[in-house]
């Protein structure tokens, strides 16, 4: 979808609001007091009414947009530029973007929409080939770590990021050449580089069946209780470009991504500036579709 098209669709509050409902009507509205999934629509309320206990829900409420007095119009012209953008804009740009005067409830909003994007693939979990590596991201460090100077691993500066990507292996049948294809990918900010960390990853993104590819880190001798099978190579530069070949390019270009656009990042905020990354990475073959899936997303997220 571009500009124009967006602007055609959903040129005014009322419209946006109508197609909202409509998305919302479609994805079901469930009764927080009984649990009922009957609802009659109370227009001069711009609320659903439960059939059974007449308990009323906001058209906002149980959405990311529930407690947001920003328009739906604002709401959806920030996804629409949120999904039509590869490199993404930060709150700053958002709100020079929206033509609004204060920054607070644009940062909020666009936080919300991470936070949904990362919920929406926590839901998930990857299968099959799995690479999996880490990589150190640059974050804003306060003065009293810049004063310790350490260096190295949890250096002042540096976040730990566990990233995995589903690897498929290929075979040219004509040369007999192999390749491998990648299909969707996962980043999960560490707080440490313990195995007991390492071990809960991958129990919550991995399926049990899966066949992990990682270096011989210390911190991955207890995988293979999680999975089918953990195949550990010494890293050189020919695991990098061949067995570990997609997470490296991953941190490579969520790297400049991230540093592009938004300079200096907050360790507690760089888990849902990967979200939004991986979101649109992950769903990078959706084209005009993935506002559509970001609206969808905004309804079931609170």
């Amino acid at each position: 979808m571009n500009l124009f098209t967006f602007t055609a669709h959903f040129g005014d509050e009322n419209t946006c609001r109508q197609h909202f409902k409509e998305q919302r009507d479609a994805q079901g509205v469930v009764c927080k007091k009984c649990g009922s999934v009957a609802h009659y629509w109370k227009k001069d309320k711009c609320s659903y009414e439960c059939k059974s206990c007449k308990f009323r829900t906001s058209l906002r409420s149980g959405t990311i947009m529930q407690n947001s007095n920003l328009p739906f119009l604002v709401w959806y012209r920030a996804m629409f530029l949120m999904s039509t953008t590869k490199k993404g804009f930060s709150a700053k740009e958002m709100q020079r973007q929206l033509g609004l005067k204060r920054y607070e409830p644009v940062w909020a909003m666009v936080h919300k929409l991470r936070k949904a994007m990362g919920d929406r693939d926590a839901s998930y979990t990857l299968e099959g080939m799995i690479e999996m590596d880490e990589g150190y991201f640059t974050i804003e460090s306060s003065e009293v770590e810049q004063k310790k100077g350490k260096r190295g691993r949890g250096a002042a500066g540096k976040q730990n990021v566990a990233v995995m990507a589903e690897s498929t292996q290929l075979e040219d049948p004509r040369t007999g050449n192999k390749s491998s294809q990648v299909r969707y990918f996962k980043a999960k900010v560490l707080q440490s580089h313990q195995s007991n960390e390492i071990n809960e990853t991958i129990e919550e993104s991995l399926d049990e069946k899966s066949i992990v590819l990682t270096d011989k880190s210390t911190s991955y001798v207890d995988i293979a209780d999680y999975v089918e099978m953990h195949v550990m190579e010494k890293s050189s530069e020919e695991s990098t470009k061949e067995t570990l070949k997609w997470v490296h390019i991953f941190i490579r270009n969520a790297k400049r991504n991230l540093l592009g656009n938004y300079h200096k990042i907050k360790g507690k905020y760089l888990q849902a500036y990967l979200n939004e990354f991986v979101y649109k990475l992950n769903r990078r073959y959706f084209g005009e579709k993935l506002f559509d899936r970001l609206i969808i997303t905004a309804i079931n997220s609170n």
